[in-house]
């Protein structure tokens, strides 16, 4: 049976990272995926809905070049077939990048679905691979809800939502987060009939109540409707093809039309028939319990990313997969610190933030100062034609930087 210091589930980016640190720290490492290099992130999640974030970019710039003096003859026409056609190669390159790195640093690579037989042993597709530690890092999924069941053609995830074959007419976004926001944005600058539906007194509901108010109007500027405080009753096909989204908020019950409804409405953990429930690895809200160095309640086995109880973040899941290497490896890292974990938005404007927000800073009764600059008093934004949007910074009463928000 063949033997590692270090078997990976999941080739993210908390998983392939925890690989390579733990090869340039002179492990044997094996990494085992079921699907393609990289995870959702690199093939159907970040980096894909960038390229089309891209395109929705140029071309609104293209629209809008007589502004900047630049004369563009005929009309200026989005082909959705070649801007789906380039985010399919961003995101093959991307995964081949990762490919290389594997290979580079010398990790086998085992191909298949990763199970738990025993604490030191994975069972990938009825072979046995035993390994010292074993880091689960097998992301998240779009979570589907029962009133909204996706088929993939008329009620989408954000994985098709990546590869339609053309562009709809209409569509109704379920959810205003980061995923629900940004193909909002693409969509709706594409020239298709937006209407964002959100649960929550305000889009975006993590960040601050101001960047929320922003990228509303922002929306609406691009002819989106947005509608808050409004939960989604059922959504239904009709023989016509059409849904039919049933509706409940500010005006009481109605029903909106759409000829494609994308549900983003979060993530599910990929932890399912994974052999945690017989090793006896505890679960919590369909999270993995760890401790500070990433270890589940089973001896030699640790968990990283979407699948614990930490921000959903790439950059995230990196980090604590360096982190728990480090720490099997007698490194002693320093601790993640939660609290300065930036988070972007990639619409138009783009939203970064970093800290708590307004809101919380209050609740937690910290006395505190606000310091907002505009972009309309920014020549370089005058300049550049994007004077939306501002720069938040919060402060304690000792004039301590405490977090930024930027629109």
């Amino acid at each position: 049976m063949e033997r590692y210091d270090i078997i990976v589930i999941g080739s993210g980016p908390g998983g392939y990272v925890a690989a390579i640190r733990a090869a340039q720290c002179g492990k044997r490492v094996a990494i085992v995926e079921k699907a393609d290099a990289g995870g959702v992130c690199l093939n159907w999640g970040c980096i894909p809905t960038k390229a089309l974030v891209r395109s929705a970019q140029v071309y609104a710039d293209c629209k809008a070049a007589a502004t900047y003096g630049v004369a563009i003859e005929g009309e200026v026409k989005p082909d959705w077939t070649k801007m789906v056609e380039r985010e399919r190669m961003v995101a093959t390159t991307m995964n081949k990048g990762v490919q290389f790195l594997l290979k580079k640093n010398n990790i086998d690579v085992i191909a298949g679905f990763g199970r738990l037989k025993a604490s030191d042993t994975v069972e990938v597709e009825g072979v046995d691979y035993e390994a010292d530690h074993i880091i689960l890092a097998t992301g998240a999924r779009p979570r589907v809800m029962p009133f909204m069941p996706i088929d993939g053609k008329h009620i989408i995830s954000s994985k098709e939502a990546l590869v339609l074959p053309e562009l709809p007419e209409t569509m109704v976004v379920v959810g205003s987060g980061a995923i629900g926001s940004e193909f909002a944005y693409i969509y709706a600058t594409m020239g298709v009939k937006v209407t964002i539906v959100e649960y929550m007194p305000q889009i975006m509901p993590l960040e601050d109540e101001d960047t929320a108010k922003a990228m509303e109007r922002a929306f609406r500027k691009m002819r989106a409707t947005v509608m808050t405080s409004t939960t989604v009753k059922s959504v239904a096909v009709r023989e016509d093809g059409k849904c039919d989204v049933v509706i409940e908020g500010k005006k009481g019950e109605q029903t909106l039309e759409a000829d494609v409804v994308l549900s983003a409405v979060g993530i599910k953990s990929n932890i399912e028939d994974m052999g945690l429930e017989e090793l006896g690895i505890e679960v919590e809200r369909d999270k993995v319990k760890v401790d500070e160095h990433y270890k589940t309640s089973v001896d030699g086995v640790y968990a990283i990313g979407d699948i614990i109880a930490t921000p959903a973040l790439a950059h995230v899941a990196s980090a604590e997969a360096i982190h728990c290497v480090e720490h099997i490896c007698g490194l002693k890292p320093e601790a993640v610190d939660y609290s300065t974990i930036p988070s972007c938005i990639f619409t138009s404007p783009e939203v970064a933030s970093v800290g708590l927000t307004e809101a919380q800073v209050k609740a937690q009764g910290i006395e505190y100062k606000v310091g907002k600059f505009p972009y309309t008093a920014s020549g370089k934004a005058t300049a550049a034609g994007e004077r939306d949007g501002f720069v938040k910074l919060i402060f304690d009463a000792q004039e301590k930087l405490r977090c930024a928000h930027f629109v």
